[in-house]
């Protein structure tokens, strides 16, 4: 008592005088402000704004107020005192709730599910010198939505496939300097073009291609015409070839080793397939590892839409193609064609050997009426006129190519916003310009939305808006000769891309038809491509969002529009080469190919009809797609990929590995290692997701770091032990040698042939007619296994960090 009587004396001594001031809440029409209303307070006290309003006021002397009586000291003091222990008792209360606010969050183990979902609150800070408040993503959303629609999409895609645009024609250099100007009349940062010096193959017009019958005698009779004689395959072998013909559906490698079931012998021989299903390039290279001579490609009615409503292709016309099996300039592998580059006098792994053309239904049909041998099994017919399909030997014929190889010019131009927060971080969207005839499809419509998303964003910036990280708009050359504009720059600036850039958006081939959506992505972008999915309206279901479409025919949504990023998309060298997700999304017919693609028939006019007038809808659709993709990658604190995603991709390529481990017992091998890898990688991936979800958000330093690790998830999975240039596509889940895993399942099934390769596949690595090779498979196993490895220590981030169980 005498402690506490001593106390009261205390505060009395050190209680205020009247001249303090004290808050009192101001209502009516002074809310909002904060008022002396004494002359006791400090003259010139600034008031604080953001807190309750308020009303500064000094106290009434003891005594003063009407009808209260004088306090008592014992009163007085106490009351006096009372401020400083309630305080003291808050002070305690506070310390106690956020110590236990931090171990809570720090324990919580079933929180992390939520981490990465895109929230709708989330807000952006507006560009330096705006007088624009705070823009949250409805705000951007909006924003975004409203000045898109003031373009016009439309009129932009005719006028482009009008244009003559072959890679290092006279038209294309007219074209490039167009898009340039066009670019440089907006508010970007940056407008710039580079130029690369590549080797592409053309037809030579004084020795045009051949097709001629043999006789029995080996001499070449009569010639077949070629109808659409500018057809042909860049890249394919020249000189002649001649052999029995053989008709091998589409020409995969089952395909083929069901003809060597069958007792169809290829070897020798010319093979006639269809287009569709696989590329070009893997047609040949499957034909070229079963022993053929050459290969004839041609468009079966089949394969393509059909209806009374729906243009079909001209039986006279031919598809394009490349058959480089990889992308890039195949003359300069691994390294960039900048000019006076010295180049090493090496070709790619990936050029054919053996000569190929596309030619017409039409001479298709003519050839497969001349087979005879066993009809076609009833899943490989057709719909050309004539006979069942019989799968050969037919007449014998001679193939001739005279395709010259040019030094050509190409350009890619850039346009660039820089970031705010993050300005060395890039997310960069890209369409292919040049195409082999129209190209309304092909490259005429990712040039419209390229455009308009660039004069669209422009708009933007001068509203307010200015991203956190930088994005990079280009326009590529030399996409029909196997992404090779693209390819070149990616080599050129290999050492920066991997550590820069954020994502990879293409808009190539966004308009094939409007019946499904469909999205070759990296794992990274799937959760964040379901999210914008949900926001945009479906362009032929009114009502409903393209989310809403996919699900009402599948409930499983990725199951539906998920597809792996495939070595003809122009997105795959960035994932499986230089390690940056990206994606590549289609709207398409229901179960059709687009008829038109790589002939001269893919017009605007035919576009239009195809999709029935719903071509502006269809443009309008992609563009906001890739627009609201864009914002979310350029300017959400914490970037939007989900490497969760990637744990699961982990457990299903490795789980296909379970069913050889008897196998591999049987011999004494185990893949207990590669086992142990992937349980690190899980571990390190819920690691970060926990370090995320207990931090603070507005740690700008502490998110940057988070981002680092996150954007460079891609990266960990290419193999560090492979050279770039001797094998560039090293991701081990997407690319192309004996470091995939592709290439090790494909040596474990040796285990179950009786030590016979399956042919067709050396493209990853397989060498035919070897067997299981214990020490290869070592070799392979450890790639895999520390590609992985070295993924899941990266992501845990500071060596001292890392927890193995090695």
């Amino acid at each position: 008592m005498d402690r506490l009587w001593g106390l009261l004396q205390r505060a009395q001594q050190l209680s205020p005088g009247p001249s303090q001031n004290i808050y009192k809440r101001v209502e009516g029409p002074q809310q909002g402000r904060l008022e002396e209303e004494e002359e006791d307070g400090e003259d010139g006290a600034e008031p604080l704004a953001h807190f309750c309003p308020m009303e500064l006021r000094g106290p009434e002397p003891l005594g003063s107020r009407p009808g209260r009586p004088n306090l008592i000291p014992w009163a007085a003091a106490g009351r006096r005192a009372a401020p400083y222990l309630v305080l003291t008792a808050l002070l305690i209360f506070t310390g106690a709730f956020l110590l236990g606010y931090v171990a809570f969050r720090g324990s919580c183990q079933t929180c992390g599910d939520s981490l990465l979902v895109v929230s709708e609150d989330v807000n952006y800070e507006p560009g330096l010198g705006s007088q624009q408040g705070t823009l949250y993503w409805s705000d951007l959303q909006a924003m975004f939505l409203r000045l898109l629609g003031e373009g016009c999409l439309e009129d932009a895609i005719r006028q482009t496939s009008l244009r003559e645009r072959v890679a290092g024609s006279a038209g294309m250099a007219a074209l490039t300097q167009d898009i340039r100007a066009a670019l440089s009349r907006q508010k970007l940062d940056h407008v710039w073009a580079d130029t690369h010096y590549v080797g592409l193959q053309f037809p030579d017009r004084a020795h045009p291609n051949t097709l001629h019958w043999v006789d029995e005698a080996g001499k070449a009779g009569e010639q077949l015409p070629l109808e659409d004689p500018d057809a042909y395959c860049p890249y394919s072998a020249t000189g002649n070839a001649t052999g029995e013909l053989v008709y091998a559906h589409y020409g995969r490698p089952e395909d083929l080793q069901h003809l060597r079931a069958r007792g169809v012998e290829l070897a020798g021989r010319l093979l006639l397939v269809r287009v569709g299903v696989t590329s070009f390039a893997q047609k040949v290279a499957s034909a070229q590892d079963f022993g053929a001579r050459g290969v004839l490609i041609y468009p079966d009615p089949e394969d393509f839409s059909q209806g009374p409503h729906k243009p079909g292709l001209s039986s006279h016309q031919a598809v394009y193609g490349h058959v480089h099996l990889g992308t890039g300039d195949p003359y300069t592998p691994g390294f960039p064609s900048f000019n006076q580059t010295q180049f090493p006098p090496v070709e790619s792994s990936g050029l054919p050997s053996i000569p190929a053309q596309p030619i017409s239904a039409d001479i298709a049909s003519r050839l497969l009426r001349k087979l005879k041998g066993p009809v076609a099994p009833q899943e490989w017919q057709g719909r050309l006129p004539g006979s069942p399909y019989r799968l050969g030997p037919g007449p014998g014929l001679q193939l001739g190519v005279n395709n010259h190889r040019a030094s050509t010019p190409i350009s890619n131009i850039f346009g660039c916003i820089e970031g705010l927060s993050e300005p060395d971080h890039y997310v960069v969207i890209g369409a292919q310009r040049d195409a082999w005839g129209p190209g309304a499809a092909k490259s005429a419509v990712g040039t419209a939305i390229l455009l308009e998303l660039v004069r669209t964003f422009s708009s933007m910036v001068s509203n307010g808006f200015r991203p956190r990280r930088s994005l990079l708009f280009i326009s590529w050359d030399g996409g029909d000769f196997g992404s090779v504009g693209s390819t070149e720059w990616l080599e050129g600036y290999l050492s920066v891309l991997h550590l820069k850039a954020v994502a990879y958006v293409s808009l190539d081939n966004a308009v094939l038809g409007d019946d499904k959506f469909q999205a070759k992505t990296s794992p990274l972008l799937i959760s964040l491509i379901e999210n914008i999915l949900k926001q945009v309206d479906s362009p032929n279901h009114s009502g409903q969002t393209i989310y809403e479409q996919v699900v009402s025919t599948n409930p499983s949504w990725d199951a539906e529009v998920i597809r792996p990023l495939a070595m003809d998309s122009s997105a795959y060298s960035f994932t499986a080469f230089v390690g940056v997700p990206a994606v590549e999304f289609s709207f398409m017919e229901d179960d059709q190919e687009y008829p038109f693609l790589h002939t001269r028939e893919d017009t605007y006019e035919n576009l239009h009809k195809m999709l029935r007038g719903r071509l502006p809808a269809v443009a309008q659709a992609v563009a906001q797609l890739a627009g609201q993709l864009l914002i979310r990658l350029s300017h959400d604190h914490l970037l939007p990929l989900d490497f969760g995603r990637y744990g699961d991709v982990v457990l299903r390529h490795i789980g296909s590995l379970n069913e050889y481990s008897g196998d591999l017992k049987a011999r004494g091998l185990t893949l207990q290692w590669v086992y142990s890898a992937r349980g690190d990688f899980f571990r390190a991936a819920e690691k970060l997701r926990q370090e995320i979800y207990s931090s603070e958000p507005g740690d700008e330093r502490l998110m940057r770091m988070y981002n680092v690790r996150i954007m460079r998830v891609e990266f960990y999975f290419l193999s560090q032990y492979v050279s770039p240039a001797d094998s560039p596509f090293r991701h081990i889940f997407l690319g192309r040698g004996d470091h995939t895993l592709g290439a090790l399942l494909d040596h474990l099934r040796l285990l179950r042939t009786n030590g016979t390769g399956a042919p067709g596949a050396t493209s990853s690595g397989v060498v035919p007619g070897l067997g299981f090779q214990e020490s290869r498979f070592r070799r392979q196993l450890a790639l895999l296994t520390w590609t992985l490895q070295g993924a899941a220590n990266a992501l845990s981030g500071d060596v001292w960090n890392i927890d193995n169980s090695f």
